[in-house]
């Protein structure tokens, strides 16, 4: 059985736009869609999705951050994601504050959303990047900076814990990663990855500068 999602944004056009990026992925079914908090609230409560992602600016008196405290409170079942055109640090605390699982931009590689959702489900925590560091900014082969650290530890053979350490983040941070990364290059696994990796030059002697990727103490 597939991951089963509601999706709430008051824009139409994000919303279609959601919906027809994740009706391109294996396992993913939009099952309900609010234009409201309070009407996802309902759809919530009747379709019982497993993942639930809130636009945090909603208007009306549930807005999206309020929907989102009410489904982590009265359905545990169904993990929040948060979205938002606003990736400020501000506002990632706020939304975990509030209940949120996740935290996607809306600047993401939208690629990756079913991954994202995946992810979510796994208990393991999805951070979109902060402001300045947008996930449409990419290098080579569409390789986003984050992606290319890890590319470049993997090449200088680092295992998966290793490399966690060195970019703070989990290991299920640095598999999620390899998962988009091996997409992109159409490699098959780390192996080839790395050999990409020396063929393009992007092995050096100096370990790659760390990136923040989880989610901030709150």
């Amino acid at each position: 059985m597939g991951i089963r999602v509601l999706v709430a944004d008051d824009h139409r056009l994000t919303m279609e736009a959601i919906k027809g990026y994740l009706a391109r992925e294996d396992g993913i079914k939009v099952v309900a869609e609010a234009r409201s908090g309070r009407q996802a609230l309902e759809l919530v409560a009747r379709a019982t999705p497993d993942v639930a992602m809130i636009d945090m600016h909603m208007p009306g008196a549930v807005d999206g951050l309020t929907c989102a405290e009410r489904i982590r409170r009265n359905f545990p079942q169904t993990k929040v994601v948060v979205i938002s055109a606003s990736a400020d640090e501000a506002s990632v605390r706020m939304a975990f504050r509030r209940g949120a699982h996740a935290f996607i931009s809306k600047a993401v590689d939208p690629r990756d959303l079913g991954s994202a959702l995946r992810q979510t489900t796994q208990g393991t925590v999805f951070l979109a990047p902060w402001a300045g560091e947008a996930e449409s900014e990419e290098w080579l082969e569409g390789l986003t900076k984050r992606e290319l650290a890890v590319l470049k530890a993997v090449g200088a053979g680092l295992p998966n814990r290793d490399i966690g350490q060195q970019l703070w983040v989990t290991e299920h941070t640095v598999k999620f990663h390899l998962t988009n990364i091996f997409r992109k290059l159409d490699v098959a696994n780390r192996t080839e990855a790395a050999r990409w990796a020396h063929q393009h030059g992007l092995i050096q002697d100096v370990a790659p500068e760390p990136v923040a990727l989880e989610a901030p103490a709150v």
